[in-house]
């Protein structure tokens, strides 16, 4: 068969009318034009797609199928005209984003300042411990990933785009405060509140205790920044956190850094994502939004 996609398009249209003349409207072309076009059509098919009873229009069942395959080819076009109006003015879309908890403290105002450069984008944020985000990379369920220590066993685009200091902190009051430089060995008796397993800063933390030979004596293990700042201030511990938990700063509701020999641990936020995915124009877009608003607003800790 020979149909072409107009002509598709205008059986669509009689199908969805019920009249010559009302599709010839819609697809704007005179009504002597649209006759010959479902003649052609009907003769490309070779059989019977609709008839007029008295004044009645019909669809024949092949007319009726025929109709069904119109509509979904019309739909699937026009879903595609979507994506090349996004493609070329990223007027259009929405951007799936996978970062660790910790990357809360600064990526929404690096979404916030993408998505008032293009307000018809909507962005799905998800903010998960580590696990839960090497979770969704390995499913492929995002565009973007921000995460430190992204995993091994994956062939990633990875590209670092800023540093992640990891301190140690602790109540205002702690003495340790007033001192500078403190030997490791010092804190041999000192109770630590760290991250869950599994968790970027404590894989950081664990690897440079182990490499000291340190055993920290670890009181709490706690999955969230906060809860682990506010057991800090409350007594219970040294924290080891990333600074920008403290929104870059060194001391912040009752907690201050603790100058600890080795300290901070250098570590870097990454922005992956697996090496065979080839980005949207959009999430490519945002990639390089979010590595130039970095270099712009010097948002390194």
């Amino acid at each position: 068969m020979n149909i072409t996609f107009r002509q598709l398009r205008l059986f669509l249209a009689l199908a969805e009318t019920g009249s010559v003349s009302a599709a010839a409207k819609a697809m704007h072309v005179t009504q002597p034009t649209a006759s010959m076009q479902l003649k052609e059509v009907t003769h490309s098919v070779g059989a019977p797609l609709y008839e007029f009873v008295g004044k009645k229009f019909y669809l024949t069942d092949l007319g009726k199928e025929l109709a069904t395959t119109a509509r979904h080819v019309a739909q699937t076009w026009d879903a595609f005209e979507q994506n090349v109006d996004a493609v070329k003015g990223l007027t259009r879309g929405k951007l799936r984003v996978a970062v660790v908890s910790t990357a809360k403290y600064f990526m929404p105002r690096l979404i916030g300042s993408f998505c008032n450069r293009h307000p018809g984008i909507d962005v799905s944020l998800e903010i998960l411990n580590r696990n839960g985000v090497v979770q969704r990379l390995r499913e492929n369920l995002d565009d973007i990933y921000i995460m430190t220590m992204p995993p091994r066993d994956l062939d990633l685009a990875d590209e670092i785009f800023m540093p992640n200091p990891i301190v140690v902190i602790g109540p205002t009051s702690d003495p340790w405060v007033k001192r500078s430089a403190i030997p490791l060995d010092e804190l041999t008796k000192s109770r630590f509140i760290l991250r869950e397993k599994g968790s970027g800063t404590r894989m950081t933390g664990d690897q440079f205790f182990s490499k000291k030979k340190f055993r920290p004596d670890v009181r709490l293990e706690l999955g969230s920044n906060e809860a682990i700042k506010e057991s800090v201030a409350g007594g219970l511990g040294l924290g080891l956190i990333s600074r920008h938990a403290l929104h870059g700063l060194h001391k912040e509701h009752g907690v201050c850094t603790i100058d600890i020999e080795g300290f901070p641990l250098p570590s870097s936020w990454h922005i992956v994502h697996p090496a065979s995915k080839n980005l949207s124009p959009l999430a490519l877009a945002f990639k390089q939004h979010v590595i130039k608003e970095i270099k712009r607003r010097k948002l390194n800790p």
